[in-house]
């Protein structure tokens, strides 16, 4: 008698957007208005904020973005069509089997890191299912993980104004270890996103 295998899980795709400042949080915004609700990604951002006050962030948010929005859990297993911001007093990061991992000490053992931290656990997690895209701040924090997810087989983009990179953070990481796969405003980002997204058929994960 046949006994067929196992259903392997999907590696689904993680979209892990960096910024910094007002400018970077009206890039997110512009560029989560963009993406489909049914996009089939998992959706990470992480923005530079003052760790010791209460956030709004995902309130703010979810007036522009399609997908819902949510507060990352530690040991929270994302979930697919869904966009996650981390807890201000905590970086977000990514852990095996898609779950959720909240590095303490956002306010002072890794300050100016939030996005390298994060960028480079998707690296190391989602491999080629990665893609990172660095928005507008005025710091050079994204630049290295942006390297680590293209050096792991990932996609990386960056914000153009004007037609050319956007100085500061965006700059900065295309400085620092080029090529890039794609720069452009922000809504030409999202439909970069939902193209690849949909152009690739997850693979299985390894067992």
């Amino acid at each position: 008698m046949h006994i067929p295998h196992a259903k392997r899980e999907r590696s689904p795709f993680f979209v892990a957007i960096g910024a910094s400042g007002s400018d970077g949080l009206s890039d997110i915004k512009d560029l989560l208005s963009n993406l489909p609700k049914d996009l089939q990604a998992i959706v990470l951002v992480v923005l530079h904020r003052p760790s010791d006050k209460v956030s709004h962030l995902k309130e703010v948010l979810s007036k522009r973005s399609q997908m819902p929005v949510r507060v990352a859990d530690e040991d929270h297993v994302f979930r697919v069509g869904t966009c996650y911001v981390g807890q201000p007093d905590a970086h977000l990061s990514l852990a095996a089997r898609s779950k959720v991992d909240l590095v303490e000490g956002a306010g002072h053992i890794h300050r100016g890191q939030t996005v390298d931290i994060l960028f480079n656990s998707v690296a190391v997690h989602a491999n080629t299912h990665a893609i990172g895209i660095v928005l507008s701040g005025s710091l050079s924090d994204g630049s290295r993980g942006l390297a680590a997810i293209a050096h792991a087989g990932g996609a990386t983009m960056v914000l153009t104004e004007a037609g050319e990179i956007k100085a500061g953070m965006p700059m900065n990481a295309a400085m620092y270890d080029g090529p890039l796969d794609f720069t452009g405003s922000a809504d030409e980002i999202a439909r970069e996103v939902i193209r690849r997204v949909r152009r690739v058929q997850p693979q299985p994960s390894p067992v």
